[in-house]
């Protein structure tokens, strides 16, 4: 269970840093991508990456079913998350409205294929190489991490709900107008 919760953890961190590296490469507008007002963290990524992780072994066994099943089951996470978000949080962290092929602008075909490419990397290259080093974290820390994890989530949807994202962008403060 603690290698579940470091898994969830370190994929959210990576779904950060591949948001802010796509907003900066498409020159969007938005260019932080936090969910959290503390941690850096894009929680639809974790909940995407263990989806696909915990996809049956005879799906994870061949590239094509991998693709379609990781596409899968990543898009129905982002459908799952945006809702919640939607509903809880009262915010729409992402909008597909003006791709083509999108369903309500919680998902849209075009990201859907990028999430199937996306799980074979991630079962073929890198969790491989990450897993064992998910297992070794010692459960004491888990605890507490976890926590604290928790923590930051409930009062990042509180903020969410009574001032939407900006309630979240606290650091913009220290950063020059130019630099954000």
């Amino acid at each position: 269970m603690a290698a579940l919760f470091w898994e969830f953890f370190f994929y959210s961190l990576c779904g950060f840093l591949l948001e802010i590296a796509f907003a900066r490469l498409v020159h969007h507008p938005k260019r932080d991508r936090k969910c959290h007002l503390i941690l850096p963290v894009c929680p639809v990524y974790g909940v995407g990456a263990l989806a696909i992780l915990l996809l049956p072994g005879w799906v994870k066994a061949s590239p094509l079913f991998l693709y379609l099943g990781g596409a899968l089951a990543a898009t129905v996470a982002e459908w799952a998350l945006a809702v919640f978000y939607e509903k809880v949080g009262q915010v729409r962290f992402w909008d597909y409205r003006d791709l083509r092929w999108n369903l309500q602008g919680r998902v849209c075909l075009p990201f859907s294929l990028y999430w199937g490419v996306l799980s074979l990397l991630l079962v073929y290259l890198v969790h491989p190489l990450l897993a064992p080093l998910f297992s070794a974290v010692p459960s004491s820390f888990t605890i507490p991490a976890a926590l604290f994890y928790l923590g930051d989530a409930g009062v990042s949807l509180l903020l969410l709900r009574r001032r939407g994202t900006e309630g979240l962008r606290w650091y913009t403060r220290f950063i020059p107008s130019e630099a954000r």
